[in-house]
């Protein structure tokens, strides 16, 4: 019996022998990504554990104060932002959805904290909470004759303060998300609640809840991902004080900078991940069902 090899059946043959024209151009259309990824993905986390390995790093950052404040300020903003934001934003989505030409010019105001760049908006709040020129202690002057608080001089306020510019931020991506949610579900399933008399919560409870929980649930464990490196909502309001109270995780590295402890910054970055590959995991476990 006669056999026929062909080319690229042949041992020891060249890679383009072996490989299809289609191929061939997959892989040199894919190599600038990869390696865009390798420079300015691969390499910065290599780095940034390399320069964590020492176990003395976290000896250290253990018996620091600022990091254990910052690990509780982290469950705290986890917490109460993430609930209270979805919370929200799945109720404005009900509100958004109604089709009365007043509320789409509405949401068009709505959506500007989200699209406006973050450093000039949370400044712009900043500016606005300072305790001698700023626009709302100029208010309760003129209002009561008294002069307002220091926003930002207390930590508890400080932090509440950063949660809600943090929700005033993000809500709007997220009301957008699951309006988008609301949307998918008939429109018959609520005709034939309505001739049967339900009331609102009895349809939001029958039919809007069990339809949207699947992505309610994704989404905020994409939100708490993202919160986790949030940076911009506490280090632009408060910068960290008063006194490094008000610090989280995503900006706690910045001190360890500022100080010249390069491998305490590392350090505590590295330590955010016991919080963020849980959530990774289950987020990408629900979105292969």
């Amino acid at each position: 019996m006669a056999i026929t090899l062909s080319a690229s059946d042949v041992p020891g043959a060249p890679l383009s022998a072996r490989l299809s024209p289609p191929q061939v151009w997959g892989i040199v259309l894919l190599a600038p990504y990869l390696l865009v990824f390798a420079a300015f993905v691969v390499y910065p986390i290599g780095y940034g554990l390399w320069l964590a390995r020492q176990p003395a790093s976290y000896v250290t950052l253990f018996h620091d104060p600022v990091f254990a404040r910052a690990a509780v300020n982290t469950l705290i903003f986890l917490v109460i932002g993430i609930n209270l934001k979805m919370l929200i934003a799945l109720f404005l989505s009900g509100f958004f959805v109604e089709q009365r030409a007043w509320i789409k010019w509405l949401s068009v105001l709505f959506i500007l904290p989200w699209a406006v760049p973050s450093i000039p908006t949370i400044l712009s709040v900043r500016f606005m909470l300072n305790p001698e020129w700023g626009m709302i202690n100029q208010l309760i002057f003129k209002l009561t004759g008294d002069d307002g608080p220091n926003w930002l001089n207390d930590p508890a306020v400080a932090l509440g303060m950063a949660i809600g510019v943090h929700i005033w931020k993000s809500l709007p991506f997220w009301t957008l998300i699951l309006i988008t949610g609301r949307l998918a579900i008939s429109h018959d399933l609520f005709e034939a609640a309505d001739v049967d008399g339900a009331t609102w919560w009895q349809k939001f409870r029958y039919i809007t809840w069990p339809s949207m929980q699947t992505l309610y649930v994704t989404c905020t464990l994409l939100s708490m991902i993202w919160t986790l490196g949030d940076f911009n909502s506490v280090y632009l309001l408060t910068g960290g004080g008063p006194a490094d109270l008000t610090h989280v995780l995503s900006t706690l590295g910045i001190r360890y900078l500022r100080l010249d402890q390069l491998s305490l910054a590392m350090a505590s970055i590295v330590c955010a991940m016991p919080f963020v590959l849980p959530l990774v995991y289950f987020m990408m476990k629900r979105l292969s069902r």
